[in-house]
């Protein structure tokens, strides 16, 4: 079979499309025949090397996967083979055949497109659960959403419309009208002050602010919460520039963000919160099952709307990375085996 392996850190350059052996599932694992796997900007960290807690090469990169289970391992009961599952990976879902514990796959129907699903595994989940495990955010509040115009941006803008929240999203100035479609208000990073924009639209700040680039941002979003606000931070964008490790972004990144950890300990009016999809999947697979069965029920109502940008071969993966930049707006990348 074929899988894409990095072995060592860098830029697209790293990505080599390699022949191995099918893998065997272990105790409690399922062999999937991979229909669809992601590619994401989590999977640019990986490969620069700036995710937290990521492997080491060599390794396979692919956060989330999509497919039918051939083979079960040892002790396996709930699944059969046949069946199409689901299943975040974090890593090692970019190949023809991929092995996952059990616990982790959830049924898809098959009705469903798997490239659209494979974006219900992470984007959407993330923001489903930035909004409903994590902010617990109530309708009528009011959210403030970095990097609205991206894949998990955008789905935090569609299901906080369909929860009847106030909504503000950062984004360059081209992206204003998709921003606009999705409900928020945009502002346009580039060139406006977001904190004095969204003191100006509330008065006096939002109710939740969401941060996936972190760094010096995450204190200046602390500063645009409300008495009784939460700052929830997820993500590690400012530490890659050019698809490469940005040092000086890494640095800056732990500084803020432990200064802000810190403003949040000792504010007794505002929280800081951090959120990691993958740590709720191992300490709370019930969660997850439920909220993926939610987000499925959404996607066969025709609530949300995940958008394919691009579909392409596993041999592609190099330029499924080096899209990155340029298709954040327009949908998720997905491997077709």
């Amino acid at each position: 079979m074929k899988r894409v392996v990095i072995d060592r850190f860098g830029g697209p350059e790293v990505l080599q499309v390699v022949e191995v052996d099918d893998p065997r599932p272990g105790p409690g694992e399922v062999r999937v025949r991979v229909l669809a796997s992601g590619v994401s900007f989590t999977d640019a960290q990986l490969r620069a090397g700036t995710y937290l807690g990521g492997p080491k090469p060599p390794f396979t990169p692919g956060y989330e996967l999509v497919g039918i289970v051939d083979e079960l391992g040892p002790g396996c009961s709930r699944v059969r083979i046949g069946d199409r599952i689901g299943a975040l990976t974090v890593w090692g879902a970019n190949a023809e055949r991929v092995c996952v514990p059990e616990a982790y796959a959830v049924d898809v129907p098959e009705a469903l497109d798997p490239a659209e699903v494979v974006s219900l595994v992470f984007p959407y989940m993330t923001a489903y659960q930035l909004l409903h495990r994590t902010a617990q955010a109530k309708p009528g509040e009011s959210v403030l959403v970095h990097g609205a115009a991206g894949r998990v941006g955008a789905a935090i803008l569609e299901l906080g419309a369909l929860g009847r929240l106030r909504l503000y999203g950062t984004a360059a100035g081209r992206d204003r009208a998709a921003v606009e479609r999705l409900g928020a208000v945009a502002i346009d990073y580039q060139n406006e002050d977001f904190l004095a924009r969204v003191r100006g639209l509330t008065g006096d700040g939002v109710d939740i602010a969401l941060d996936g680039i972190g760094g010096p941002l995450s204190l200046r979003s602390f500063r645009a919460l409300r008495p009784g606000g939460r700052l929830v931070v997820f993500g590690r964008y400012a530490t890659i520039a050019q698809g490469r490790k940005n040092w000086p972004g890494v640095i800056a990144w732990y500084a803020a963000t432990g200064s802000v950890a810190l403003w949040g300990w000792l504010s007794p009016r505002r929280k800081v919160l951090s959120y990691r999809i993958q740590k709720l999947r191992i300490h709370h697979q019930d969660w997850f099952r439920a909220d993926f069965f939610a987000l499925l029920e959404l996607l066969r109502r025709g609530e949300i709307h995940p958008m394919v940008a691009e579909r392409l071969p596993l041999s592609d993966v190099r330029r499924a990375h080096e899209l990155l930049g340029s298709t954040a707006a327009k949908g998720k990348i997905v491997l077709i085996p």
